[in-house]
């Protein structure tokens, strides 16, 4: 490893830029993992408001784990989680999604026997105004407007692609701070892949920050500000999307080229 690349792997998130304004999202150094095993060895990353950041790596490097610390299904063993100015490291997911974060895991989890408009209502059941509930549904149906056409279709007899779009619509309903998607494209066709990260691009243009991991790195990196490289739990590498894309050891080892 040259010394340009051991600056860029090291710390794990890249100088904030812009001003000077602090992230939405800080993750400093966090340790995280599941009973005796430990699965993150002080991961850092940051994201800041209207950005779409990309976490790739190979099976095992803590991708998922990453998420599911932020949004409070796992405590982080040391480190903090920032977020919007406040730690939520100590926090429930129950008290950290209405912060203003919604979380898409992976898998299309749908509700088979309820229809897409009943999905999408169950997004904001804690929502008691019924004005902002339209507004909701309104913002939703511009940027999926099949699910506009299809709100009384079963969500369990649409296809994978389809399913999906439910599930990314359903976390918009409290119209969040932070989207964090896990394996967006997981078992898609090319076709879905394509369309589900065409309303990725569109929900970040009109204003929506997100941050994504995925397996597809090339695809994940190609839409991203900025992305970060996990390998065995720890910082690998952290850059723009477009210069990961084009770093000869990124496209060895996890591009396939």
């Amino acid at each position: 490893m040259g010394a340009e690349e051991a600056d860029r792997s090291a710390a794990g998130a890249p100088a904030a830029t812009g001003g000077g304004e602090l992230p939405l999202l800080r993750v400093e150094g966090v340790y995280a993992g599941y009973g005796q095993m430990e699965i993150l060895h002080g991961v850092s990353l940051d994201v800041r408001r209207g950005e779409m950041v990309s976490i790739i790596g190979p099976n095992g490097a803590g991708k998922s784990t990453v998420f599911k610390t932020v949004v409070g299904l796992l405590r982080p063993r040391a480190g903090r989680v920032l977020f919007d100015g406040r730690d939520i490291g100590g926090l429930r997911a129950d008290q950290v999604l209405p912060l203003g974060l919604a979380y898409v895991p992976q898998g299309r989890i749908v509700f088979p026997q309820m229809t897409v408009l009943e999905n999408l209502e169950m997004g904001a059941y804690i929502e008691r105004d019924r004005a902002r509930l339209r507004a909701s549904l309104e913002r939703v149906n511009a940027l999926f407007p099949i699910l506009a056409e299809r709100r009384q279709q079963k969500a369990g007899t649409m296809s994978g692609g389809e399913q999906q779009m439910v599930a990314i619509a359903r976390a918009l309903m409290t119209n969040p701070k932070l989207i964090l998607l896990d394996e967006p494209s997981l078992g898609l066709s090319p076709k879905f892949v394509s369309l589900i990260y065409d309303k990725l691009t569109e929900m970040k243009g009109v204003g929506y920050t997100l941050l994504v991991v995925e397996q597809n790195a090339a695809k994940a990196l190609s839409v991203a500000d900025r992305g970060y490289v996990l390998e065995l739990g720890r910082n690998r590498f952290a850059d723009t999307g477009r210069a990961l894309l084009s770093d000869p050891e990124v496209k060895r080892l996890y591009l396939g080229g």
